[in-house]
């Protein structure tokens, strides 16, 4: 919780002040009374002394007090409330690397599979982009609400060579900031790279990108899909099979996470990409927002002082003063 007026916190410091004054009070009436008459003839002139009834109208003023104290200081809390608009850009790995079979079928079509199945879990309202790179990063679907569109997208990828991460983060960061809400603001923006290593070509790196990401406030997430033993064939000169070992490289897209804010996973498997997916889903349909509560606080105090009064109206034909 923090307050936009802050100094105003020091009126708390009047509560400590009435406490001891109301103790002074009540010993002096004690000290006054001993002076008419004989206190150890009390009990037999009364069944019980209200000792608890006898304060607790004072001490509901004196929370109603500081509840409204801090009301004044303007109290905020960060809340997690239900997004109604949002982009989600996807960026898709299309190099050569990700035909690997080492992530059933491969990797390239695990990342689609889940990728479609992401779809389906994102909130209608939000507009969902596709930037695929492989030598380069290219845009394949600009942020639309329209799913078909987006399957559509997902199925004409096709691979080719290199690994332009640092481009496609870049493009991303550039399609998502873009957007406008319905009333003209931006809306929350989140990049999601899905690819299975280092950045191989294109002109921007990948830590210059994280920068500019950070910059506009849009929070990276990455994937590295793939294992360790990922390979791939291709045919050379004179129709000979050369296999190339491709394994997953998790340093870049680890940095790039940690830079922007977002998070790093590791999906060694189809299934454990779906579990990627379903996370994000659900995390992306929510955002942080900041909100006042000091409506809350003088409302609060508001029912107590009520509440103190109307027992002291009931036991004693009186209203407290603190």
């Amino acid at each position: 919780m923090s307050f936009d007026s802050p100094l105003a916190l020091l009126g708390l410091l009047a509560l400590p002040l009435l406490i001891g004054l109301r103790l002074l009070a009540e010993r002096r009436r004690v000290s006054d009374a001993a002076r008419f008459g004989n206190p150890n003839l009390l009990p037999n002139m009364t069944d019980r002394v209200p000792a608890i009834r006898r304060h607790l109208p004072l001490a509901l003023a004196l929370v109603a007090l500081g509840a409204l104290v801090f009301g004044v200081a303007r109290p905020r809390a960060t809340i997690t409330v239900r997004a109604e608009e949002a982009t989600v850009v996807l960026a898709i790995d299309t190099s050569l690397s990700m035909q690997a079979s080492d992530v059933s079928p491969t990797r390239l079509q695990a990342a689609r599979r889940a990728a479609a199945a992401f779809l389906e879990k994102v909130p209608a309202k939000f507009r969902v982009g596709i930037v695929a790179f492989g030598t380069r990063a290219t845009v394949a679907l600009p942020p639309t609400t329209d799913r078909q569109l987006a399957l559509t997208a997902l199925a004409d990828l096709r691979p080719g060579q290199g690994t332009a991460l640092g481009d496609a983060v870049l493009l991303a960061t550039k399609l998502g900031g873009n957007e406008r809400s319905s009333d003209g603001s931006v809306p929350p923006t989140s990049v999601l790279v899905i690819s299975d290593g280092a950045n191989e070509g294109g002109t921007t790196t990948p830590e210059a990108a994280a920068q500019k990401a950070r910059a506009a406030h849009i929070p990276v997430t990455t994937v590295v899909v793939g294992t360790q033993d990922g390979q791939i064939e291709r045919t050379v000169t004179g129709g000979y099979r050369e296999i190339i070992r491709v394994p997953a490289s998790p340093d870049t897209l680890r940095q790039i996470a940690q830079t922007t804010g977002g998070e790093f996973f590791t999906a060694a498997s189809d299934t454990r990409l779906d579990d990627v997916y379903e996370r994000l889903g659900s995390r992306l349909g929510k955002r942080k927002e900041s909100r006042q509560l000091s409506d809350l606080f003088g409302g609060g105090a508001a029912a107590l002082l009520l509440a103190g009064s109307a027992l002291s109206a009931l036991w004693f034909r009186r209203v407290p003063i603190p």
